[in-house]
């Protein structure tokens, strides 16, 4: 190979050489741009997730005002406890008295005594049981005899009071077993006595040997005297 041929080649070589390593560099400069550019885009996607995350992080804020709400309706509740705790009769003052719970006839212990005034009557005692207090209705015993329930009418015209048992009270009825003066009637040794007629648990009262025909019961007193059936 001649001298210029040979010079020809090495400056070709020399050439297509520059040319290889400028497209490297340019190669590695485009992956380098391409690596930032990705990395950009990384970073904003970053971004961007964390966007939803701080929304989500403000409906927890939501969230806890609501049960803010919650705790102040929750207040609200206690309101209506104190105002049941107000509840009663309206003593027209302003005030509210509270109501005394019926009695029941298991709420009781009783007693049934015959006596002899007035031509005979059984007298019926009436006294809460230990540790408890409870109103007896303004009107009549229920007071039944016989396996046929006849039940005894009021033997007085006016109407009875309340009476509240606690302690030592005692409440009284008189029943006249036979108002009628008439012969006959039901021969019977036990009486049944409720306080009213919708009372789930009347007792039954040992009396002896009675004649039963249109028997009449007396309201509830305080005094043994003021419970004489009479007439």
């Amino acid at each position: 190979m001649s001298g210029n041929r040979r010079k020809a080649f090495l400056v070709s070589a020399v050439l297509v050489g520059g040319a290889l390593l400028m497209t490297a560099c340019q190669d590695t400069d485009e992956a380098a741009d391409t690596g930032a550019s990705r990395g950009s885009s990384s970073s904003s996607a970053s971004g961007d997730a964390a966007t939803p995350s701080g929304s989500s992080a403000a409906g927890s804020g939501q969230g806890t005002g609501k049960g803010s709400g919650a705790a102040g309706k929750g207040s609200g509740a206690t309101g209506g406890t104190e105002d049941g705790a107000g509840s009663g009769a309206d003593t027209g003052n302003g005030k509210r008295e509270p109501v005394g719970q019926s009695c029941g006839a298991n709420d009781i212990s009783w007693n049934a005594r015959s006596e002899t005034r007035a031509g005979g009557y059984i007298l019926i005692s009436a006294k809460a049981k230990p540790g408890i207090t409870c109103v007896l209705p303004a009107a009549l015993p229920t007071v039944a005899f016989g396996s046929d329930g006849t039940e005894a009418g009021p033997a007085e015209q006016a109407a009875g009071k309340q009476i509240t048992l606690s302690g030592n009270t005692t409440a009284y009825a008189g029943v006249n077993p036979k108002s009628t003066n008439a012969d006959g009637g039901k021969e019977l040794d036990s009486i049944i006595v409720a306080v009213g007629n919708d009372d789930p648990d009347p007792v039954s009262l040992k009396v002896g040997t009675i004649t039963v025909d249109k028997p009449v019961v007396t309201n509830w007193h305080t005094s043994a005297t003021d419970a004489v059936p009479l007439g």
